[in-house]
């Protein structure tokens, strides 16, 4: 494998004029699924892996799980998979060290934010502090010189609206991470409508593209938001809950009724599970 011909693929993506759609997923399959329905790339996000793990998005899961997790997607999934990297697991060297891991295991680009270390998911009832947006910027500029090769994307994310902060401070922290190298920004909010991020795309006024996970404000469209200045929307834990649904509902029928009879109408196949793992017909067991 080319581990480079994933990030050449995601600036090429960045650089065409439609709207990149980033999926989250959570393994391999997951990766499989996002590329299947069409979409441009997979999001191997925090939420959903550390949710894959049973554990909280709270800088549990470790730099080498999210490794391992990634590099399944991308073995699994011929689009380019972006990680979810929290806050760099750590400060400035940590985030160098994560992206030559992460670039030398053919990720196509890494996600960093502006939040201290352990972070607490966004949409969590808790505290969101951030660091300085100076220390941030050093981070970034870290993380750029440690790259490899010029294709890998590093996108810098501002949770300045997620922490309760004005959009004037979203921006200024959102332009120091541009000036520091970061190839994209990503700004966060949790709002219920698209208002401050569609304010922030008015105001950004610059080259670097934008990116936006809209969580909390599905009605915003993609064409919306690509003449809002956005090149990146992120569906990021779709899939995940999507999940945790429909097997909850299966299970519980397993479990209250004692048969499985009645359920198939609810599952896949075996024979398109056999397509999704690449089960060739001289695999199975002759009749």
């Amino acid at each position: 494998m080319d581990w480079t011909a994933r990030s050449v693929m995601l600036r090429h993506l960045l650089n065409n004029p439609s709207i990149v759609r980033l999926v989250g997923a959570h393994d391999g399959l997951t990766a499989k699924l996002v590329h299947e329905a069409g979409f441009e790339g997979v999001w191997a996000s925090s939420f959903a892996v550390s949710a894959s793990y049973g554990v909280p998005d709270a800088s549990i899961v470790t730099m080498t799980q999210f490794l391992d997790a990634a590099e399944t997607m991308t073995l699994a999934s011929p689009a380019p998979v972006v990680v979810d990297g929290d806050t760099g697991y750590g400060d400035a060297h940590n985030a160098a060290y994560a992206v030559r891991r992460f670039e030398a295991r053919g990720v196509a680009g890494v996600c960093f934010e502006d939040k201290r270390f352990p972070k607490i998911n966004s949409f969590a009832d808790a505290t969101q502090g951030l660091v300085p947006a100076e220390e941030f910027a050093g981070k970034i500029r870290a993380a750029k010189q440690a790259q490899a090769g010029p294709a890998f994307v590093l996108i810098a994310r501002t949770e300045a609206l997620i922490a309760g902060h004005d959009l004037g401070e979203a921006l200024d922290r959102a332009h120091q991470y541009a000036d520091a190298g970061a190839d994209a920004i990503l700004v966060h909010s949790k709002s219920v409508r698209p208002d401050q991020v569609l304010k922030f795309g008015a105001a950004w006024g610059r080259d670097v593209p934008l990116v936006a996970i809209p969580t909390t404000y599905p009605q915003v469209g993609e064409q919306e938001l690509l003449d809002a200045g956005f090149r990146v929307v992120i569906y990021a834990n779709h899939g995940v809950r999507a999940t945790i649904r429909v097997v909850r509902e299966v299970f519980r029928v397993l479990s209250q009724t004692g048969t499985a009879i009645g359920l198939e109408e609810r599952l896949t196949t075996m024979d398109e599970v056999f397509a999704l793992q690449g089960m060739h017909a001289s695999y199975r067991t002759a009749p």
